[in-house]
């Protein structure tokens, strides 16, 4: 591993409050390309990204609501002016349904830190509703298709306040093989 990579892992946070600028979806083309690098057991690629910009976030919080029942919309999708809805796409193969959703939830992390790298905000949203009818209907899901969540990004706030990250003591979370 580079130390560029490496630094930029340890440096990477979460954004819940993001600004209205986004990446343009030639940008997101190039970052899509190289997150789609990561591991993968067979080269299945059982993963998609669906762009949720402008009235489609709109749409995705009437959804919302339906899945919640209640009337009118939420209003979750318009925290930030682009979400990437991460979608796994379980294929009939000898890799198992867990390891094709682990290799979404690769590519989804490995976007978070090109966009985090590129100087995007960027924070991972799940909820109870990723797996409801009315959002899988909201998105075109196929009956393959699960619905791991969104990846909301814009642009880092006030990017001259120093903002504390918390390191990771790597030791306490490697063991060895008991014996």
């Amino acid at each position: 591993m580079t130390t560029g990579a490496r630094d930029a892992m340890r440096v990477r946070r979460s954004w819940s409050k993001v600004t209205d600028e986004a990446p343009t979806r030639d940008e997101l083309v190039d970052m899509v390309a190289a997150a789609g690098r990561v591991a993968d057991h067979s080269s299945l690629r059982p993963w998609r990204l669906i762009e949720l910009r402008g009235e489609d976030r709109e749409r995705l919080g009437r959804a919302i609501h339906k899945a919640e029942k209640k009337d009118g919309a939420s209003t979750k999708p318009l925290r930030a002016p682009l979400l990437i809805a991460v979608v796994a796409r379980i294929q009939k193969d000898k890799v198992p349904d867990w390891e094709q959703e682990a290799v979404a939830s690769g590519v989804a992390h490995m976007l978070s830190l090109a966009l985090d790298e590129a100087g995007w905000g960027v924070i991972w949203r799940t909820g109870h509703y990723t797996r409801s009818k009315a959002v899988a209907k909201a998105h075109g899901l196929r009956k393959n298709e699960r619905l791991l969540g969104w990846l909301y990004v814009g642009g880092k706030p006030d990017l001259s306040r120093e903002t504390r990250i918390k390191q990771i003591d790597g030791a306490a979370f490697l063991s060895r093989l008991p014996r």
